[in-house]
């Protein structure tokens, strides 16, 4: 069987009732190293996001750190000559994404974890009425 999707490993994480429906996932998971010690990253970084508070998260950034963002996207970008180089080595540099699996389970953790602290955050001002 091949190795767990992320999106599977990260249901099973949050604890999302799937087990019935994909119990060769779960075989799987027991006797692969690398599936089980990816579901116990997800699962630490799930249980540690739902234990953020509300001094934990991140302030809304200043009105002058907007402005600067919304001049620097409406500004043309910038033109650098080439001064003789070819069109290949003017192109930008392109990176190549890891297939670390760790390093794919951390930056799946880690976007979590920012959504999370993102709907706790947003959701905080929507309700802040109601609660006092």
């Amino acid at each position: 069987m091949p190795h767990v999707e992320p999106a599977h490993l990260m249901e099973l994480a949050l604890g999302n009732d799937i087990s019935s429906n994909d119990p060769g996932a779960l075989q799987h998971i027991a006797a692969c190293n690398r599936c089980r010690e990816e579901l116990r990253q997800i699962t630490r970084v799930v249980v540690s996001a739902r234990d953020v508070e509300e001094p934990d998260l991140p302030s809304a950034p200043p009105e002058r750190v907007w402005q600067h963002i919304t001049q620097q996207l409406s500004a043309p970008p910038p033109v650098t000559p080439t001064h003789g180089l070819s069109t290949a080595s003017a192109e930008p540099h392109r990176t190549r994404r890891s297939t670390d699996p760790h390093g794919r389970t951390i930056r799946y953790a880690l976007g979590l974890l920012a959504g999370i602290a993102f709907v706790r955050w947003w959701s905080r001002d929507r309700h802040a009425p109601w609660q006092h």
